[in-house]
């Protein structure tokens, strides 16, 4: 079995290799994070083929209110013991209301995660009860409904499997989303068994890259994931972490849509279809990275940048 999926990622390696001009697809979206210093930016976003975005947010973003082949996905990114009623569900039921083409929403964003890495940090009890409050009943207006977003870490998976036991039946998405920050072997590996432990719902890879490694690990990982993503059936939608200028980037200036003058760079362009525009991406200050880092000591800081 780890021979025919070494052989299956090889394979793939080559086909990343020998792609210049990068196609669209329609499985591809917007991982949205916007910047305060540089709203123009926003633009270069909704030019290409992208068919959704979401912000992390129940509510649309200004820049994209009025797209209409932009298709927006609103977020239940958490809850709190204090929470009452429903206005999740309220705002999405207005939305709908008011002519909004939605048809996904996405649910807890890394609930097995702790504040301070820019997860929801929920207990599975609360989580399953305002799920029952605030997605289930969604369902009814013809919504559906992705499960909770949980790390890539062996505790996401446990989370996850508690949380469906506390629901006892109650919660039923449609969809996984999952998240993964590392290696392309490690996302392979990381999806098959997502869709082996779920095979009766699809998958979303909703945040997904190889943080703070030099250019050639980072644009040789793009295209491997890309590959995959786009072939796999199972994978219905994915989204780049990355839409943001490679000088204020906490995933690494390489994994960078722009460059630090707000230039798409080569991996910018080619999740938005065009060809290779060899604009090398700087960090802060004009630094070029030209060695990988570790993965830990990143996602410990950038969940600051979203939020």
């Amino acid at each position: 079995m780890r021979t025919t999926t070494l052989s299956a990622l090889a394979g793939l390696a080559v086909l990343a290799r020998m792609a210049n001009a990068q196609s669209t697809s329609p499985k591809r979206g917007l991982c949205y994070v916007p910047s305060q210093k540089y709203p123009g930016d926003d633009s270069f976003w909704d030019k290409g083929d992208l068919t959704w975005y979401y912000n992390y947010k129940a509510q649309p973003s200004d820049s994209y209110k009025n797209n209409k082949n932009l298709q927006f996905v609103p977020m239940l990114w958490g809850a709190s013991d204090s929470d009452t009623g429903t206005p999740f569900y309220d705002s999405v039921k207005a939305q709908i209301d008011g002519g909004a083409n939605i048809s996904y929403v996405l649910g807890f964003n890394e609930p097995d995660g702790t504040h301070a890495t820019g997860g929801s940090a929920l207990p599975v009890d609360l989580a399953a009860a305002r799920w029952k409050a605030e997605m289930e009943p969604l369902k009814k207006l013809g919504v559906k409904l992705g499960a909770p977003a949980v790390t890539g870490a062996p505790s996401g998976y446990k989370w996850l499997q508690n949380f469906f036991n506390e629901c006892n039946g109650g919660c039923t998405p449609d969809f996984i989303p999952v998240h993964w920050y590392g290696n392309f072997e490690g996302m392979a590996s990381h999806i098959g068994q997502v869709v082996a432990t779920y095979p009766n719902m699809t998958v979303w890879v909703t945040e997904y890259g190889f943080p703070n490694q030099n250019l050639k690990a980072t644009q040789e990982f793009y295209n491997m994931s890309k590959n995959m993503l786009d072939s796999w059936d199972n994978v219905t939608h994915y989204s780049y972490f990355g839409a943001f200028r490679s000088d204020v980037s906490n995933v690494g200036p390489n994994a960078a849509m722009l460059n630090q003058d707000g230039k798409l760079t080569d991996i910018g362009s080619w999740y938005m279809g065009g060809v290779a525009t060899n604009v090398v991406p700087k960090g802060a200050g004009g630094r070029l990275q030209t060695v990988g880092l570790p993965i830990a000591s990143v996602l410990a800081v950038f969940w600051a940048f979203v939020l």
